[in-house]
Parts: C-alpha cells; sequence; structure tokens
C-alpha cells in the first residue's frame, strides 16, 4: 500500500509543479461587513491577489454590509504553495478606497474536482482582535488536461480580460446633467422655527453637497453640477436634505429617489419631487446627454494618432461649428509614458505605483506596475473638455496590500500652457506642491480646442470639484493670507503716494506733466476713455513691462512655506461647554481665513491679468475691452443702461430657473492667483544628476 500511496504523492507534486490546476472560484455575499461610512454603511468590493498581482476585483456594492455580489472567476495557477490573498475594501469616489479585512485562501488544502464552500473571517492584520465580518465562497480545484498550451491561452485571456475590466469600469457612458432650483415647505428643525437646509446627491459612486442656505423652509439654492453615467440604464439618484448644525451632529430632513432610466434622453425635465419620511419638496432640472469622448487606449490605438479620426474631431471643433453645443469646448489626449527616480515606498526598497488623472471631476487612472522605480504604464487617456481653463492634476500613489496608496507626488498642469504633440518630463511635487520630491514623470498632450466656445465659456460659472477636503484651522495659512492681503493693499498704497507726490510737486517736471494730463483729460472726457485706458495698460506691458520673470522670483521667495503642521485633536475628557466654544471659535477662524484668501486671490488675479501670466485671457481681456470702447463710442450712454436695466428687469420673466452669475467675477476665477501660480509651475530637472544620483543624496 505504501508504494502506490508515494508514487501518488510524487505525481501530485509533479503536476503541481507544472501548472496544471484551474481554479473556478464564485463570490457569493458578505456577511455584517466593517463600517467605514458615516451614515453607517459601506461601499464594499473585493480584490483577489496572487503571488503580489491583482487577479481579480469584484463589482462594487453600496451602501450595503451584507452585500451579493454572485460573480465568477477562473484562474490558472502555476503551482498550489502560494494562497489567494482576499481584500475587501470600502469605495471612496475621488478618496482613497478605507481597508475592510483581509483573509487567505490556502489552496493546497482544497479538495480536488468537487465545489466546496468556503467561509473566510476577515482579519486587520495590525488589530487581530476586531471583528471584519466574513466572506462567502464556492471553489473548484480540478487539474488540466493539456498544461502548457491551456495554461498560456488562459493566463493571456485572463490578463487581456482583467485590464478590459479595470478600463470599462472606469469610463462613463453619458452625463447627467443636475440644475438644484429650491427646496419648498420643509420641515423646521432648530429651535428658532426655521433650518439651515442643504442636499446630498449620490448616483453609485458619485457624491455631490449643496451649499448651505441658513434660516429658511423655502431655500433657493440655484446650483448646476454634473455626474457621470456609468449604467445604460442610467441608474438610481439618491436625493437627502439636511440641516446644517454646528457643534453637533446635523438634522436629518427628508429623502426622495430619481430613477433616471424613466427620463428621455437629450430633453431637460422639469421635476418637483417630494421627501418621502416628511414634507416638502426639491425642484431639479435634470438633462442625460449622451459622452463624446472618453477612453483608455494604448500607445498604438491613440484616437488622435489616426488620420481620418483627427480630422473628424478638428472639423467637429472647427469655426464654423463655434455656436452648436457650446459646453462641448474640446478634447484633451493625455499619453502617460513612464516615470523614473521614483520614491520608495515598500520595506524592499520598491513600490507599485500607479497613476491617477483629474480634469475637474474626471478621473480616470493607469494599472499598477509593481515592484518598480521606473514604471512604463504606456495609455493614452482622452477626456471631454468643457472648460479650457482647466488645470490637470496628475498623481502618483504606491498600491498598499491592506491600507490606502501612498502619495508618491504630484504634478498640475494647465492646459493652456502645454504644447500638442511635445513628450515632456515633469517633476513631480509634494502633496502641497510647493517643493519637489523624488522622481519625475514624462506626459505628451494633445489639445483640440474651439476657441470661440472656449472664450464664451470664460464668462460662465467654472465646475466646482465635488469632493474637496473640509478646510482646516491653521494659523500658518491665516497669517499667509493676510500677508497677501496687506501686499495688495501696499500696491494700491504705493500708487496712492505717487499720486500724492504729484500734488505735492516733489517732482517738479513729474507734476507739471501730471497737471496738464489731468486738465486735457478732465475736459475731454468720454466714458469709452475708461475701457480705452485699461486696455492701453494692457497693451503696454505686453510690450514695455518686463516684471514677468522677475514677479515669478519675487512670488517664489514669497511662497516658501514651511511644512503644514497637522493639527491635533483634543482630548476627550474636555467637558461639553468648552467644546461649543471650540467649535464656535473654529468655525469664525475658518470663515476669517477663506476671506482673507478670497481678497487677496482676486486681487492677485486682477494684476495676473495686466501682467499676462495667461495671454489667453488677457488676449480675451483686450477684445472685451476694445468692444467696450467700441459700443460707448458708438452708442449714447442713455441707451445702454436701458438695454441693460430693461434685461436686469426681464430676466426672471423669460426664464424663471436662470441661475444667475457674474460674468467679469467668473472671469477672473480662471486667472490664476499668485498661489496657484506657484503650483503650476514646472521644476527644472538638473542635467547634472542622474535619478540613480538623485535617490542617494534625497532621503525617502
Amino acid at each position: 500500500m505504501g508504494a502506490p500511496f508515494s508514487s501518488g504523492v510524487a505525481a501530485e507534486r509533479s503536476v503541481l509543479s507544472s501548472g496544471m490546476y484551474k481554479l473556478e472560484i464564485e463570490l457569493k455575499r458578505g456577511n455584517n461587513l466593517a463600517v467605514r461610512d458615516r451614515g453607517g454603511t459601506s461601499d464594499p468590493y473585493v480584490k483577489f491577489k496572487l503571488a503580489g498581482k491583482e487577479v481579480f476585483r469584484s463589482k462594487t456594492i453600496h451602501k450595503n454590509l451584507n452585500p451579493v455580489w454572485e460573480e465568477k472567476t477562473t484562474l490558472v495557477l502555476d503551482c498550489l504553495s502560494e494562497p489567494l490573498y482576499v481584500k475587501v475594501f470600502d469605495y471612496d469616489f475621488g478618496l482613497q478606497d478605507d481597508f475592510m479585512g483581509s483573509a487567505h485562501l490556502y489552496l493546497e488544502s482544497l479538495e480536488q474536482q468537487r465545489m466546496i464552500p468556503v467561509t473566510l473571517v476577515l482579519k486587520d492584520p495590525h488589530h487581530p482582535d476586531q471583528d471584519l465580518g466574513s466572506l462567502e465562497l464556492a471553489v473548484t480545484l480540478t487539474p488540466k488536461d493539456s498544461p502548457l498550451e491551456e495554461r498560456r491561452d488562459s493566463t493571456q485571456q485572463q490578463s487581456l480580460r482583467l485590464s478590459e475590466l479595470h478600463r470599462k469600469s472606469q469610463l462613463w457612458r453619458g452625463i447627467v446633467s443636475i440644475a438644484l432650483i429650491e427646496g419648498r415647505n420643509l420641515i423646521p428643525m432648530d429651535p428658532n422655527g426655521l433650518s439651515d437646509p442643504y442636499v446630498k446627491f449620490r448616483l453609485g459612486p458619485q457624491k455631490y453637497r449643496s451649499k448651505t442656505v441658513p434660516k429658511t423652509l423655502s431655500p433657493q439654492w440655484k446650483e448646476q453640477f454634473d455626474l457621470h453615467l456609468y449604467e445604460e440604464t442610467g441608474g438610481v439618484l439618491e436625493i437627502a436634505v439636511w440641516d446644517k448644525d454646528t457643534g453637533r451632529r446635523d438634522d436629518f430632513i427628508g429623502r426622495c429617489q430619481l430613477d433616471l432610466s424613466t427620463l428621455t434622453k437629450e430633453q431637460t425635465h422639469h421635476l418637483e419631487l417630494q421627501l418621502e419620511e416628511s414634507r416638502g419638496y426639491v425642484v431639479l432640472l435634470v438633462t442625460l446627454t449622451a459622452s463624446a469622448h472618453v477612453s483608455i487606449a494604448d500607445l498604438s490605438v491613440t484616437p488622435l494618432d489616426d488620420p481620418q479620426e483627427r480630422r473628424e474631431i478638428l472639423k467637429r471643433y472647427g469655426v464654423w461649428r463655434s455656436f452648436s453645443n457650446l459646453k462641448d469646448v474640446g478634447i484633451v489626449q493625455v499619453k502617460v509614458m513612464r516615470a523614473e527616480g521614483l520614491m520608495a515606498a515598500d520595506v524592499t526598497g520598491k513600490s507599485d505605483p500607479f497613476c491617477v488623472l483629474e480634469l475637474n471631476n474626471d478621473r480616470l487612472q493607469t494599472h499598477t506596475v509593481y515592484k518598480n522605480l521606473n514604471p512604463e504604464w504606456n495609455k493614452a487617456f482622452t477626456f471631454n473638455l468643457k472648460d479650457i481653463h482647466s488645470v490637470l492634476e496628475v498623481t502618483v500613489f504606491d498600491e498598499d496590500r491592506d491600507w490606502s496608496a501612498d502619495f508618491l507626488g504630484k504634478v498640475v498642469i494647465p492646459l493652456l500652457y502645454v504644447r500638442n504633440g511635445e513628450q515632456k518630463s515633469y517633476v513631480l511635487k509634494n502633496k502641497e506642491l510647493t517643493g519637489p520630491t523624488k522622481g519625475h514623470i514624462y506626459l505628451e498632450f494633445d489639445v483640440i480646442y474651439n476657441t470661440v466656445k472656449a472664450a464664451l465659456r470664460s464668462v460662465v460659472a467654472a465646475e466646482q470639484k465635488y469632493i474637496e477636503e473640509e478646510p482646516k484651522v491653521s494659523k500658518q495659512l491665516l497669517q499667509q493670507n493676510f500677508n497677501r492681503v496687506k501686499r495688495c493693499i501696499m500696491v494700491l498704497f504705493s500708487y496712492g503716494t505717487y499720486i500724492n507726490s504729484c500734488f505735492e510737486w516733489e517732482s517738479a517736471q513729474r507734476s507739471i506733466v501730471s497737471f496738464v494730463l489731468f486738465v486735457l483729460v478732465v475736459w475731454n472726457f468720454e466714458l469709452y476713455m475708461l475701457p480705452l485706458g485699461l486696455l492701453l495698460l494692457l497693451v503696454w506691458n505686453y510690450f514695455f513691462c518686463s516684471s514677468r520673470e522677475t514677479a515669478d522670483m519675487t512670488m517664489e521667495a514669497m511662497f516658501e512655506w514651511e511644512e503644514d503642521e497637522d493639527d491635533k485633536e483634543d482630548k476627550e475628557s474636555e467637558h461639553k461647554g468648552f467644546m461649543d466654544k471650540l467649535y464656535a471659535i473654529q468655525d469664525v477662524f475658518i470663515s476669517v481665513q477663506t476671506a482673507l484668501d478670497e481678497v487677496a486671490s482676486y486681487g492677485e488675479r486682477i494684476k495676473n491679468t495686466v501682467n499676462w501670466t495667461v495671454p489667453f485671457l488677457s488676449c480675451l481681456a483686450i477684445t472685451a475691452l476694445c468692444s467696450a470702447t467700441l459700443l460707448l463710442y458708438l452708442i449714447p450712454l442713455r441707451y445702454l443702461v436701458l438695454a441693460w436695466g430693461v434685461n436686469k428687469f426681464t430676466k426672471k420673466l423669460r426664464d424663471p430657473y436662470m441661475i444667475d452669475n457674474n460674468e467679469l467675477l467668473d472671469f477672473l476665477s480662471r486667472v490664476p492667483s499668485d498661489v496657484q501660480v506657484m503650483q503650476y509651475r514646472e521644476l527644472k530637472i538638473d542635467p547634472g544628476q542622474s535619478p540613480n544620483k538623485r535617490r542617494r543624496t534625497n532621503p525617502s
């Protein structure tokens, strides 16, 4: 009996070493998974890994601690000695996903050629005592008949299937444009008989939060935003109304749902949705449209490299189509080639880098290159362009087995600054974008857009990011914003001092010239001279002002910030009264800090418009000033004022749901402030240092 048994063991080991096994896994469900979201739920998905490489990723089940997946996958194994590593994460749109637990499936212990139910208990290696729930699987392990051919074919098909699944999971099929107009007859949640309502929207993994309208039961929001449609049927839009409370948890007012599959596409729907759990209504305008150009492709099949497709795109955004579909400004293609000299984030001295590209609220990412500090992705990403003043954010992360991805570096690139078809190396920066970190990334851009549409979109409200970090109290940031406001005030003060010096006759020649100019201008003044004077200032700075280079140097000196210190959390033992005061002080602090930032930003943006920091916008300002000069010269002022008044008085009658905006402020919002100019600046590579030398000189 001993000999046959030993020969059977030898045969089994021979099969094991030859890679002759097929593992069929059915991911059934999860039970009592960990809570990771504020609402007491999670958005779980599951990853399978073999030998450190991801071989399967499930779909995401939203807002469920007992998800049912019922997904199947088949793996081809080289050997059974390597366990299958199973990890569960909570998906967070725009943020790093949260770890929910992991487990190992030891393949050597599985009985072959029959389906085996398996329950995996999830654990956190750093907190083994936590109860993180379990996963239910059905596993079938069978030997393969023709090991080499089938293993090679199946491995290739599996790799292609995973790559295609990863690509398709990121691409959206359409856009849902939502205008949140108002709320009606909401219930009071505060002692004064009113509420401070705001609205949360959720469509799959995407979230949006409106502004808060204080002390009202009939709030007027008038906000417009877009969400992506990943499902052909549209999906269900979840809407929840909350009451904002300072220092304590916000109060829930009510919720409702909208099934987007019931709406006709390419048509605007006026909807009054009643809240399900209380009285009141929410008024929306909803439009479903198809998405034109969103893709992820290999470098060999990029859309803009096909001459015929490129001609069609150039025709679509040609001058003759300047007034069709004004929101479709253009197309952006970004080729992510490779990175060099990245920071080592793992204990092995390597990293598992992947790259995330964000254009406003559009977010795509590359695959992960494992155990490499010089990864090559060679992918081309295509985005729809809705605003030529958008800034592309490219962030490199290190994939972590059990925790959130580690930050490796970031670069932000205004689209107006790129040159088409030029492959360029960008030095990676730290999280604050104030200094370099290790490594650089090679990118190539192709931006095609309609200039008329881009100019018209420059004077409408810019798209806001849906997911942004909550503002934190920072003494350093408050001091920085105060200094920025102080600099703007000092510029105005210096101009006032100069004018006063003319009155005081400190320089006789200057005072005589100023007096003659003053008399001539006042005697012959016409209103058209105001925009003409600003026009002359822009032209003067373009031809004669050499301060742009020196301004860059002074800004670099001004913004040499220290590393931000994380604010420490208050001790839980402090009594509630003190905490209430602390929350109140914190709100005041943040309001002052934000107000200083806004004042300083607008002052710097006006200066940067005149200084030709963004030539496109300065040219646009020249066009507007020329038009204003011509209108004021040809048309009497009373007619222009009359037309403006008639327009303002009849605007509400013509369109009751029009969202008001200030064209001048919207234009200035496209001009970068001094802080943004510093963040967008490219860092120069030292040609005398190779990536290996930088790695030795810069500690990770």
